[in-house]
């Protein structure tokens, strides 16, 4: 009978109850346990299961650039972090208030690497995630205009709690950039949120954006009320090469 209870249990997709049970079974623990307890004990390992699933599959979707974690994050004076202000962003209340955060400093420095943590720390608080490289972004949405899926990608991006834009400013945005961009922010705006790293800093994003209404109605719209996460000092990349040599 209990083989049986466990392979309909695997055929419903219970996975985390049927392991309990098992477990329960091999141990020969289940005579310990009355109805209520046992029924309880399976009920919360089914639920803690398909917790840890859902957080895998946010993760999976998410395609961060690095596998990062808000503990890993250094913290060095003549970076300039503010960890209290990381570990505010940590807990992802700037989601639930639909704000953005805006991560500028100079190349190699931890940019993509803290945009990653936090957007990881979204995940495991069961947000919707995704990362985008900014160059291939663009260049995907300009294919999908061609090949008729563009509609079917706004969609998919504005569906998403949180999406993290990496390497923003790298190059001028032409005409067709330019109005993804203002696509994206339109939709997100006031209801939902975006963190962006650049090695430009803001004040000079007028520029990469170009055509100056536009520009003045994007910038309008990410940067009031932004977070700001502003990095100095060498290239995190460049110190560990350095360390790696010696």
């Amino acid at each position: 009978m209990n083989t049986e209870t466990l392979d309909k249990m695997r055929k419903m997709k219970f996975y985390g109850m049927a392991r309990a049970f098992k477990m329960t079974l091999e141990a020969g623990k289940a005579e310990q346990y009355t109805a209520d307890q046992l029924i309880s004990l399976m009920v919360e390992s089914e639920w803690d299961d398909r917790h840890n699933r859902s957080i895998g599959r946010h993760i999976n979707n998410a395609h961060f650039r690095y596998k990062a974690a808000i503990e890993q994050i250094i913290y060095e004076g003549e970076r300039s972090i503010d960890q209290n202000q990381i570990m505010r962003l940590a807990e992802c209340e700037f989601i639930t208030r639909k704000e953005n955060v805006l991560i500028t400093g100079s190349t190699g420095i931890g940019k993509s690497f803290i945009a990653s943590a936090i957007g990881h720390q979204a995940c495991l608080l069961g947000y919707k995630t995704m990362y985008f490289n900014a160059t291939k972004l663009f260049s995907q949405l300009k294919m999908a205009k061609g090949d008729g899926t563009y509609a079917k990608e706004i969609s998919r991006i504005e569906k998403q709690h949180l999406i993290i834009i990496d390497d923003f400013g790298i190059q001028p945005l032409d005409g067709h950039n330019r109005s993804a961009l203002m696509e994206i922010i339109e939709d997100r705006h006031a209801k939902a949120s975006l963190i962006i790293t650049a090695q430009v800093p803001v004040n000079m994003w007028h520029e990469v954006i170009g055509e100056t209404t536009m520009a003045d109605a994007i910038l309008d719209r990410i940067v009031h009320g932004a977070h700001r996460v502003e990095l100095f000092g060498e290239s995190m990349r460049k110190k560990k090469t350095l360390l790696n040599l010696n």
